[in-house]
C-alpha cells in the first residue's frame, strides 16, 4: 500500500510542477505571474503591430524585439482598447513615460 501511495503522491507532485511550466516558457507571447494578494498580475508581452492598431482585434508583434512590462489587473487584455490607446499615444507623441 505504501508503494501505491508513494507513486500517487509523486505523480501528483510532478503533474503540479509541470502544470506551471508553460507559464515560464519564453516563446509564449504573454507571460502572467499573479501577485500574492489581490487581483494583480505582473505581465510581460510584446507590443501591438503598428499596422494592426486600427483593426477590430489588434495583433501582438512577437518579432518586435522589445517587451512591455505591465503590473496591474489580471484581466488586462494586451490587445484591448486600453492598450491600443496607450500605444497610439506613444506613436503619435513619442511619450514613453520614462522621463526623457
Amino acid at each position: 500500500m505504501t508503494k501505491g501511495a508513494s507513486l500517487l503522491s509523486n505523480l501528483l507532485l510532478s503533474a503540479t510542477l509541470f502544470w506551471g511550466l508553460p507559464a515560464a516558457a519564453t516563446d509564449l507571447p504573454i507571460v502572467r505571474n499573479p501577485a500574492d494578494a489581490g487581483n494583480y498580475c505582473h505581465m510581460k508581452f510584446p507590443p501591438l503591430r503598428e499596422d494592426s492598431l486600427s483593426w477590430e482585434k489588434p495583433v501582438l508583434d512577437v518579432a518586435a524585439g522589445n517587451i512591455i512590462d505591465f503590473y496591474g489587473s489580471c484581466d488586462h487584455d494586451p490587445a484591448g482598447l486600453d492598450e491600443v490607446s496607450v500605444q497610439r499615444r506613444v506613436m503619435r507623441r513619442d511619450i514613453y513615460g520614462d522621463g526623457e
